[in-house]
């Protein structure tokens, strides 16, 4: 898939100034570890908070706005309330072996372990105490972002639903999961973050033909 042209992100009176939207904009899988291995050096709250952001298709708002009584540690589940219409969804906490940055479970229990206890009904707290804003959280997400040497375009949160839906479309997921996956009430929702290259198109194909003939 082409980027977009590159447009710079800036501040301005305290408010981040979001790019125009354009084609959708993805990270590689590459740039999806990459992001996480920079979030994990920079904190245990900005790791855990990137990595569900992206393993369940959350909006900068709805991460921001989770609460300790979502997590259910024991049974590895997490409840979603999405907003703009979508889905109340519970999904399970993933766990992965194989690449650590992407184990939920242990990005939780290490950011719960450094967690202040302030006394705050909400998952992820500021410095300062209390709700970590979204304004801040896309502040967090830029400096990562940087620092793991994504560019300009790639520098919003919302990258990562964006990347869910890509890579799961290339890992050959139903399209019904992928709608439950981010939590969308109609497919039409979902389509809008599906983008195929070509050769996923060409592949696709001939899977299919090969099946039938």
């Amino acid at each position: 898939m082409a980027n977009p042209a590159v447009i710079p992100i800036s501040i301005s009176k305290g408010r981040p100034i979001r790019p125009k939207r354009g084609r959708m904009t993805i990270l590689t899988p590459q740039e999806t570890l990459a992001l996480l291995k920079a979030a994990k050096s920079r904190s245990t709250r900005d790791w855990a908070m990137i990595l569900l952001a992206y393993r369940h298709g959350l909006r900068a708002s709805e991460v921001c706005g989770l609460k300790l009584a979502d997590m259910d540690l024991k049974a590895g589940s997490i409840s979603i309330r999405r907003l703009k219409g979508s889905l109340h969804t519970i999904q399970p906490l993933y766990q992965h072996r194989g690449q650590p940055l992407l184990d939920e479970t242990a990005a939780l229990r290490a950011w719960l372990r450094k967690r202040p206890a302030d006394g705050s009904d909400f998952l992820f707290t500021s410095q300062k105490g209390g709700k970590l804003g979204r304004t801040q959280f896309f502040r967090n997400f830029q400096t990562v972002a940087e620092s793991a040497g994504l560019p300009v375009e790639k520098r919003h949160p919302h990258v990562l639903k964006h990347s869910l839906a890509s890579h799961l479309v290339a890992g050959n997921c139903n399209l019904a999961l992928i709608r439950q996956a981010l939590g969308h009430r109609s497919i039409s929702s979902t389509m809008q973050y599906i983008g195929t290259s070509d050769s996923q198109a060409a592949e696709a194909l001939q899977r299919a033909l090969m099946g039938l003939f």
